[in-house]
């Protein structure tokens, strides 16, 4: 399996940006697709972000597209998400997650970063 640690989340203003991390361990980073999932206080979670396991394909939820971009390095065996613009509705706990590749679900999930942006 694939342990997953995310970092870089924190206490920002409206307008700002920040980056966050996921560094995996374990078995091979290349086998895994990754996402971004985020869940809001009182809300379920919900999808960000995703990227193939080779970084050339990336999908986005609507409400996020144009300011969050998800990359990642396989050589480092990491995972991000640049976010910029941070809107007051982007508070949340962020996680990252990897899907081997037969699976449709995402099986293996981090333990979360808080992202919170006050107006």
């Amino acid at each position: 399996q694939v342990q997953l640690v995310e970092s870089g989340g924190g206490s920002v203003q409206a307008g700002d940006s920040l980056r966050l991390s996921c560094a995996a361990s374990g078995r091979p980073f290349t086998w895994y697709a990754m996402g971004w999932f985020r869940q809001g206080p009182g809300k379920e979670r919900e999808f960000v972000a995703s990227i193939s396991r080779s970084g050339g394909d990336t999908n986005y939820a609507d409400s996020v597209k144009g300011r969050l971009t998800i990359s990642r390095d396989n050589a480092k065996n990491t995972l991000y998400l640049q976010m910029n613009s941070l809107k007051p509705e982007d508070t949340a706990v962020y996680y990252c997650a990897a899907r081997e590749l037969q699976s449709t679900l995402y099986d293996y999930w981090g333990q979360g970063t808080q992202v919170t942006v006050s107006s």
